[in-house]
């Protein structure tokens, strides 16, 4: 399945990064021509804004197909997202998304999946995501987060005693997951119809508040976003589907973020060798329940600079 061509004009990126928090100026009108060498020329979509865009196709695709109700059927309890970012989309650049078939690998435990890219006009690639739903997650799944404190004690931006954790705080509502889902050129009424008492948080709008999450740190660390800005280049996220689907309005959404963590130097955005982060995120609703878990790898735009010269 290929969608015709689509583009994020400035007003899906504003209602995108006004909807989870997200002021990184790489998507500021108003700022992005301060970024020190910024090579894009304009303000460029969020990276999840594309990857929930992918999510949704991936779904419409499975719907269409009549394997959702299938899928949803084996208590394949987790969806695991997988994103490599090869490059970026300006405000009303035109890209094309393509869903690839079904893979039922779920006699041999493996789940079942799909993938998919988003290619400029004229076929260059900008991400390329598995979305795939398992058993058991995917990422992160050794993870252990007894012994925390209780979060809703700390406060907002806080290191959290005893552990390498930034929290941040998030209050979930309908009106921002409508917003974003909009955003990312998708249709709230699959998620969200008041009538029918339809209330389903999608999960890449969860997940995008992460992004919200590592600016605050960031920022509350000094670091200066418009003289050595960083980009994505992965996203290896899971989320428990059993938890997400109880989300509702005014729930609170801790997240938990440990790094940056260094990682060997590595192909990223279609060029050569960069050094890389890795954030370790998770997000936890009351009782500390896990809702989500994952690895979002970024590198300094600078290294890629470098590395074209």
């Amino acid at each position: 399945m290929q969608d015709q061509p689509l583009r994020f004009e400035q007003i899906h990126i504003d209602v995108a990064r006004n909807s989870t928090d997200d002021f990184n100026p790489f998507h500021d009108p108003m700022r992005w021509r301060n970024i020190r060498r910024n090579p894009f020329g304009s303000t460029i979509a969020l990276g999840f804004q594309m990857a929930f865009l992918a999510s949704d196709r991936i779904q419409r695709y499975r719907e269409q197909q009549g394997e959702a109700a299938h899928i949803r059927g084996q208590g394949l309890h987790f969806s695991n997202y997988e994103f490599l970012f090869a490059g970026a989309l300006q405000a009303g650049e035109e890209f094309t998304l393509e869903v690839k078939k079904t893979v039922d690998t779920n006699a041999g435990n493996g789940g079942v999946s799909n993938r998919s890219a988003i290619r400029r006009i004229g076929g260059e690639l900008i991400l390329l995501g598995t979305q795939s739903e398992t058993r058991t997650p995917r990422f992160l799944d050794q993870a252990v987060l007894q012994g925390l404190p209780s979060l809703q004690h700390l406060p907002d931006r806080a290191k959290v005693p005893g552990t390498p954790f930034f929290l941040k705080r998030k209050f979930l509502n309908t009106s921002n997951a409508k917003n974003f889902t909009l955003g990312a050129l998708c249709d709230q009424f699959q998620y969200f119809d008041e009538l029918s008492e339809r209330i389903c948080f999608p999960p890449l709008f969860t997940t995008a508040l992460l992004s919200c999450a590592l600016l605050e740190k960031g920022w509350s660390e000094g670091y200066d976003f418009e003289a050595d800005p960083l980009v994505y280049t992965s996203h290896q996220i899971s989320v428990d589907r059993r938890i997400q689907r109880q989300l509702r309005s005014n729930d609170v959404l801790h997240l938990l973020i440990e790094g940056p963590l260094p990682l060997p130097a590595h192909k990223g955005l279609g060029r050569s060798a960069v050094e890389q982060q890795s954030y370790h995120c998770y997000g936890l609703l009351h009782g500390n329940q896990v809702l989500l878990r994952g690895q979002l790898q970024l590198a300094p735009l600078h290294a890629f600079l470098a590395a074209e010269i």
